[in-house]
């Protein structure tokens, strides 16, 4: 098995990965696993362990990865989670390998494990309250007190744990522990929790089981059921490295893979919140419209936005593989997706503040047909045919009767040009009682057209403004979104006073969601499609929503043509 070539400098997991094949580990075989917990929807953390794991089989040949669901825990997860996971990992453009998997496959394997420990004698039920094991688990610096019933026998055990398993004892009366050290210095090996009572259906298995196994128990366990060669997960649970690798030494035989965890670095984004728990939150008091809300940093949001899988793609590459945690700026996420849409969103055009356009001097009744181009980033894009006519709409902001030498707009006495069109000059503009600009009047150079090859259509100004047909425009409503926290950490900032940690939705911005209703588009984006892009010429990148239909055309911004926010840190 060889890794594909590339120029590319390999991050540290690849080399690692690379040095095991050439030492011949594990016969050269190589399994990856990506192992969600169903009990929310993805976000872009989650897209660069997606795009790590599921990218790893893609680059060493023969490689595969497993979807395994680590579904352990029935008060929170759901059949909806898992429907949403698939469908943001195949966006996103992997395939896993065989039949997704569930830790909830393994329940019968790792409550038989769970026995053999209590026979070994390394694993006792204890009566206490969780309340009250924490409070004797000591500090990193000072041991931790055994627990009264650390010393019952294996039958008091066993007879104890199958009690558990058949119900007979109240949520929270009894856990089933691990023995190990409880002077250790590293914490998770005071005598963890192998399993805790949880009467709730399992959407999956149903009533079977009112005991549940805990993450570190069924983790590593999972990985060695499935024969996985590279556990890799995010730096937070180095500590727990060493209870992973002790459960593996009462379990693992010779004759198998046994699995090895490797951590790197997780993703941190400014201005936003990454937390599953904190998600819900919003969901939950309706601060958004849902998961796939377009402001949400969730997959399903980012979809809905108008990010495409190669944006986030190139953005977890971008980031890359490292060892040590840092804060990416969301900008650089905007940016990739900025940068894929330049090359493959069609250029249209959409005024979204429209004010009434008239040339005087434009025959009435007459429309012509202009050739725009779609997109010059790519040759082979071809053109379409845009409606002009005596009555237009251009952009409100786009005219002034007056203005100083920088307004390279519409004004009174001066020039500019329509984007595939004319130059036309400013004449006059009607006003209502109150003195507010209802229409614009304009006269048009006839010899100026784009391309047309004369030498007015040469002719040199400075300003270029989109229109839209007024007798062919179509109505859209149009939804700007912005980012959806106005502070660069919002769930991490601490009352200077009290040093108590603030509400993270104090932070929320008050402008993340603008909704215009009566935009007018170009008539050719009838005949598209709901998560069609495109590039709203001199407005920034725009998606044709889920909920839009060809009667009722909805937009949502994905991104503006350049970093509004620079301006304002």
């Amino acid at each position: 098995m060889e890794e594909n070539k590339s120029e590319k400098r390999l991050d540290f997991i690849r080399e690692k990965i690379t040095d095991e094949l050439k030492s011949g580990k594990n016969g050269g075989k190589l399994l990856f696993r990506f192992p969600p917990e169903p009990n929310g929807y993805l976000h872009i953390g989650h897209a660069k362990s997606i795009c790590l794991n599921f990218g790893l089989s893609k680059d060493f040949e023969g490689a595969g990865t497993n979807l395994r669901f680590d579904d352990t825990n029935p008060t929170k997860e759901d059949q909806e989670y898992v429907d949403a996971i698939k469908k943001d990992i195949e966006w996103l453009g992997y395939e896993w390998a065989g039949e997704p998997k569930f830790t909830s496959d393994y329940f019968d394997q790792l409550y038989d494990w769970a026995i053999q420990l209590i026979k070994d004698g390394k694993a006792y039920v204890d009566d206490q309250t969780a309340d009250v094991i924490a409070s004797q688990k000591g500090t990193p610096t000072t041991p931790g007190t055994n627990s009264p019933f650390r010393d019952r026998s294996v039958e008091e055990n066993l007879e104890l744990f199958e009690g558990m398993k058949e119900g007979k004892f109240e949520e929270g009366s009894r856990v089933l522990r691990a023995k190990i050290d409880m002077a250790n210095s590293n914490m998770h090996l005071r005598d963890p929790f192998l399993y805790r009572i949880i009467k709730k259906a399992h959407h999956r298995t149903g009533d079977k089981w009112c005991i549940y196994p805990m993450y570190d128990w069924a983790h590593g366990q999972s990985d060695y059921i499935e024969g996985i060669t590279n556990s890799l997960c995010t730096t937070e649970f180095e500590v727990h490295r060493p209870l992973y690798n002790w459960f593996l030494d009462q379990i693992a035989t010779s004759d198998r893979i046994r699995p090895e965890q490797t951590e790197f670095s997780r993703l941190n984004l400014n201005y936003t919140v990454m937390s599953k728990r904190k998600l819900l939150q919003l969901v939950e008091e309706g601060v958004v419209n849902g998961w796939d809300d377009p402001r949400m940093p969730t997959i399903s949001g980012l979809r809905r936005r108008g990010y495409t899988p190669a944006s986030i793609r190139n953005f977890a590459e971008t980031v890359g593989i490292t060892k040590r945690d840092n804060v990416i700026d969301v900008s650089l996420l905007e940016f990739a997706v900025r940068e894929d849409l330049n090359k493959t969103a069609p250029r249209v055009m959409a005024v979204l503040d429209p004010i009434k356009l008239v040339i005087d001097n434009y025959e009435e009744g007459k429309t012509e047909w202009l050739e725009a181009e779609n997109n010059p980033e790519d040759e082979n894009s071809g053109s379409r045919q845009l409606p002009f006519s005596k009555e237009l709409y251009i952009e409100r902001e786009d005219f002034k009767e007056s203005a100083n030498r920088k307004f390279f707009r519409l004004t009174l006495g001066k020039e500019v040009r329509l984007k595939n069109a004319y130059i036309i000059k400013g004449e006059s503009c009607v006003k209502d009682a109150d003195g507010n600009i209802t229409e614009i009047h304009c006269t048009y150079d006839p010899l100026s057209r784009s391309g047309s090859g004369t030498e007015e259509s040469k002719r040199k100004v400075k300003g270029t403004l989109h229109w839209v047909s007024a007798e062919h425009a179509i109505d859209a409503k149009v939804n700007l979104y912005d980012r959806l926290f106005s502070d660069e950490a919002p769930d991490a900032r601490k009352d200077p006073e009290t040093k108590e940690s603030i509400d993270f939705k104090t932070f929320l911005n008050p402008d993340s969601l603008q909704v215009i209703e009566g935009c007018k588009v170009e008539p050719s984006l009838k005949e598209n499609n709901a998560g069609d892009n495109f590039q709203f010429q001199r407005l920034g990148y725009f998606i044709l929503d889920q909920e839009s239909t060809t009667d009722n055309m909805i937009f949502n911004k994905t991104v503006g043509l350049k970093d509004s926010w620079a301006k304002k840190k």
